[in-house]
């Protein structure tokens, strides 16, 4: 009844209850614009100029009004603009930050937030440069003669505090406009208002984090695409202060800038060339982060340069431009070193010898998997990131990745079976003759017998969890679970799709996008990789990828299924890879996905569908097991808070798999330590050493 009546609710009656939510959860906002807007009518600011005004002095904050003793105006200045268009921006964008604040915080803490956030801008700005003054700093002399008025100080403030209490990727997204647009606008116009926005954002952004961060912590970006993402808008902030210096030309903290913005043509020429760069950045392209850290590290190397020369001989080399540039490089630039393993696709490279010369290798490896077929792992050799050992004649491939001195070559080779104990002999010497340790990982049983008889010795890590889909149905108390989603599902007005991801429109991409990074964002470490793909694997237009979407077009979860060849170029099966749900969307949606998955696969002909193996999880007991077994077990163990791959492990058995062990091959026990690391920088290409001491710790 009550369901009924909402629907039937006449429109005015919604927006009259929409008004009162409004009203009553943002009192502060509002209250606050309403107090400005009246003070703007008594007093004509809002059609006139108030430093015309002769009490503007009175009320406008600065240094001066400290030194005369007019201690009220830090708060008396903060219901004021300028100029009615200042009160007109400062109005909109203090209500869509201080009320996007306050509804998420609460009256309380945004007002305290706000309050603080003034009193720390506007006393820290008037007292920095009245204590700079009459020094060597033009700017501080300036500015130390400053009365302003505003309020986009509690602003700032406020989006800083709010960005802790966002989830991935938007509380990076958030910050990094915050910190782009508050560097840009101190480093080349510098006013008393640019200063006070800095010091305001350097407080609350911190402290923001220690009080309201809920699940998610730190400001280092947790994905490899947010911190290629982070690069490409840092690139873009450079780009877009050469624009501001050209057009808008100001006399800033580093000195004046209209005589150092060159030519129009050499701005366009210098945000042409960085589009280009960046670009390639935000694809993980491995030259151009050489590129562009390269360029970074030299713009600042002469910069400091020059101001030695300037400073000992007096001799003016450098001026604000160069300085304030050179800044915005340095970040760059430490943001590139710190995420640099974000970095690793090659530029399309051409095979340089053999029957394969001349050929794209991720090419070749297509060819050769629907050639010859593969593991239920294989298309995670196609992935970018990857490197490959091709034999001399063209048929047979190892997929590798190279850390810490040990080559990690990735599920079984590709190519003839029969000649597998030639293909690992031949892929060993080349790791060899490079004096690097080889090691074979996510192997079937098959290469891992070939592999005993040449010597080498092997270790179960991982269950792969396989589906045949001929005889499937989902009759019976055991599969209870899944037909109570699919019911649920349909009851709900849930509908699943089988896509290419790659077509679909771009809020549909987006949606998938912001569930699969709030995912990440949850979890105590970085994303991992490896063989563990994303959203960027998922694109791939040979991947499908299972949508269940709503009746509005909402998104609630996500998977995504790589092919599986047969010898010969058939599809026989598919392995899940992406698996992603919406935290506020249908619970049971990922059951729901993978039996609908299932069933469509089913129709379509497909022999299997592999749920994968969830890495350091087994359905078999350790109790006769040998050291190596002991130590991925409680690797395992200590993973589980921060991945759950035991936890997902389980969860797959609700759909009656049978299991397959995957192994791990080494040819001595010495090599084992070094095997470790590799694959701990394999799969947390972004982990650093304080997260692995805590992860360690967790493990006992």
């Amino acid at each position: 009844m009550d369901e009924n009546a909402a629907a039937t609710e006449p429109a005015p009656a919604r927006g009259v209850a929409m008004a009162h939510t409004v009203i009553r959860r943002l009192p502060f906002t509002l209250g606050f614009l309403a107090v400005v807007a009246i003070l703007g009518l008594a007093t004509g600011g809002l059609w006139r100029r108030l430093d015309e005004r002769s009490w503007y002095p009175d009320i406008a904050y600065g240094w001066p009004p400290l030194t005369e003793g007019k201690w009220w105006t830090p708060l008396s200045g903060w219901f004021f603009g300028l100029t009615p268009f200042q009160y007109l921006c400062m109005a909109v964008i203090f209500a869509g930050a201080v009320g996007w604040t306050e509804w998420r915080l609460g009256t309380v803490r945004t007002a305290l937030v706000c309050l603080s956030g003034q009193l720390i801008g506007v006393l820290g700005a008037s007292v920095t440069v009245g204590l700079l003054a009459h020094t060597h700093l033009g700017w501080a002399d300036r500015l130390s003669e400053v009365r302003d008025v505003g309020f986009t100080t509690a602003a700032i403030a406020a989006l800083a505090a709010l960005s802790a209490t966002l989830r991935s990727p938007w509380r990076l997204r958030v910050r990094a406009v915050l910190v782009a647009h508050v560097s840009i606008t101190f480093l080349f116009e510098s006013t008393f208002a640019d200063l006070m926005h800095l010091l305001a954002l350097a407080i609350w952004l911190p402290l923001g984090e220690k009080l309201f961060s809920r699940t998610e912590h730190g400001f280092w970006p947790r994905t490899r695409r947010e911190v290629r993402m982070l690069a490409f808008a840092g690139l873009l902030v450079i780009a877009a202060a050469s624009v501001a210096v050209y057009f808008f030309p100001a006399n800033s903290l580093l000195g004046p800038t209209e005589n150092e913005r060159g030519s129009l043509w050499s701005t366009i020429l210098t945000v042409v060339v960085i589009a280009v760069v960046a670009d390639q950045l935000r694809k993980g392209r491995r030259w151009a982060w050489l590129a562009t850290l390269a360029y970074g590290l030299l713009h600042v190397v002469l910069t400091l340069v020059l101001l030695g020369v300037a400073i000992g001989t007096d001799y003016e080399t450098t001026g604000a431009v160069t300085v304030g540039t050179a800044l915005l490089w340095a970040g760059e630039a430490a943001l590139l070193y710190g995420g640099r393993s974000a970095f690793r696709v090659p530029w399309r490279r051409k095979i340089s010898d053999g029957a394969l010369t001349g050929t794209e290798p991720g090419d070749a490896v297509r060819t050769l998997l629907a050639r010859y077929g593969g593991s239920t792992m294989s298309w995670m050799t196609t992935w970018p990131e990857n490197k490959y050992w091709f034999a001399a004649d063209g048929e047979r491939c190892v997929t590798y990745q190279r850390h810490a001195g040990t080559v990690i070559a990735l599920t079984d080779p590709i190519g003839p079976v029969d000649l597998l104990p030639a293909t690992i002999a031949g892929f060993t010497d080349r790791c060899e003759s490079d004096g690097l340790i080889p090691c074979l990982f996510s192997t079937t049983r098959t290469v891992a017998d070939i592999a005993g008889e040449l010597g080498w010795r092997s270790v179960q890590i991982a269950e792969d969890t396989i589906v045949d889909l001929p005889e499937l149905e989902f009759k019976g108390k055991a599969w209870q679970d899944i037909r109570s989603a699919i019911n649920k599902a349909n009851k709900q007005g849930i509908e699943f799709r089988l896509v290419e991801l790659a077509d679909e429109p771009f809020a549909v991409i987006a949606q998938v996008r912001a569930i699969s990074e709030e995912w990440v964002g949850e979890k105590g470490l970085p994303e991992m990789g490896f063989t563990l793909g994303g959203v960027e694997e998922a694109l791939d237009p040979a991947v499908r990828v299972g949508l269940a979407v709503d009746a509005q077009g909402s998104v609630h979860g996500v998977t995504s299924w790589l092919p599986v060849y047969a010898p010969g170029g058939e599809i026989r099966g598919w392995t899940l890879d992406v698996m992603r749900r919406r935290p506020d969307g249908f619970r049971p949606v990922v059951e729901f996905l993978i039996a609908s998955a299932c069933q469509t696969f089913k129709e379509e002909g497909a022999e299997l569908v592999s749920l994968s193996g969830a890495p350091l999880a087994r359905s078999a007991g350790t109790d006769d097991a040998e050291p190596i077994d002991r130590l991925l077990e409680g690797l395992g163990a200590a993973m589980e808070p921060y991945y759950g791959f035991r936890s997902l492990h389980s969860f797959k058995a609700k759909f009656q798999p049978r299991h397959e062990p995957v192994y791990l091959c080494y040819r001595d026990e010495a090599d084992l330590p070094r095997i470790g690391i590799a694959l701990t920088k394999a799969y947390l290409p972004e982990v650093s050493a304080k997260d692995l001491i805590a992860l360690g710790s967790a493990g006992h």
